[in-house]
């Protein structure tokens, strides 16, 4: 049982530790700036974008993404090993504790995003790595809070809001594709921390002063704290 807890235990690390390459930090760094200290204070691709420019940000934006596809896929491949299975008690099912297995290590890689280890526990808004848990859980999922972001984006120009709208389609198509509990249960639970991390942006939002894409934070409303 204890080398069972053994494997549990790698999961956890690995998937935070994934989800807290902070990415954008280093990004910024090889600038030759805090990004912590410019913007909205966020290490993520939206601030690296108007901080940087583009190709920064979209180098930003594809790794972060990859960081949640990595999570799932290092949770799956690993209980599919011979040490692994061969140590799994018989009171246990694969089958049913590989998506509980799923869940934790997403939600850790969302949570690690946004508190990395390496930065002081600060970090960015999770949507990226929360994109990349979703395509690898579910691709009709991933895809479907893409296209919604996407529509959104299109329409507004506003990056917050279509993160907020994909949090919610996210949430909305994992319950009505009829994906397995603990699947839910990790897209309820990431999205609303996702929507949580932008509670500055839904309050610009409300106050119509959420910038559009191109457009920097006016200097009264900067912040760097996360």
């Amino acid at each position: 049982m204890a080398t069972w807890a053994m494997w549990g235990g790698i999961v956890v690390v690995v998937a935070y530790l994934l989800g807290a390459i902070p990415t954008g930090y280093w990004i910024g760094r090889l600038k030759g700036i805090d990004i912590r200290q410019h913007g909205s204070g966020s290490t993520g691709a939206t601030n690296v974008l108007r901080t940087l420019g583009k190709l920064p940000a979209l180098a930003v934006l594809l790794i972060d993404v990859l960081k949640g596809v990595g999570a799932i896929a290092f949770t799956r491949w690993l209980y599919t090993l011979p040490a692994v299975v061969a140590t799994t008690p018989a009171s246990i099912d694969l089958e049913i504790w590989v998506p509980w297995a799923v869940t934790i290590a997403g939600l850790l890689a969302i949570f690690g995003h946004s508190k990395s280890i390496w930065i002081g526990f600060s970090g960015g808004k999770s949507v990226a790595a929360g994109l990349g848990v979703l395509l690898a859980m579910s691709w009709m999922v991933g895809l479907g809070a893409l296209a919604a972001f996407g529509v959104v984006l299109a329409l507004f120009r506003i990056v917050s809001l279509g993160s907020i709208v994909a949090a919610i389609a996210g949430c909305v198509l994992i319950v009505a594709l009829n994906q397995p509990l603990p699947y839910q249960l990790l897209a309820i639970a990431g999205g609303l921390y996702v929507i949580w991390r932008h509670r500055s942006n839904i309050q610009r939002l409300m106050a119509g002063t959420e910038p559009r894409i191109g457009k920097k934070l006016q200097e009264s409303e900067d912040v760097v704290v996360q």
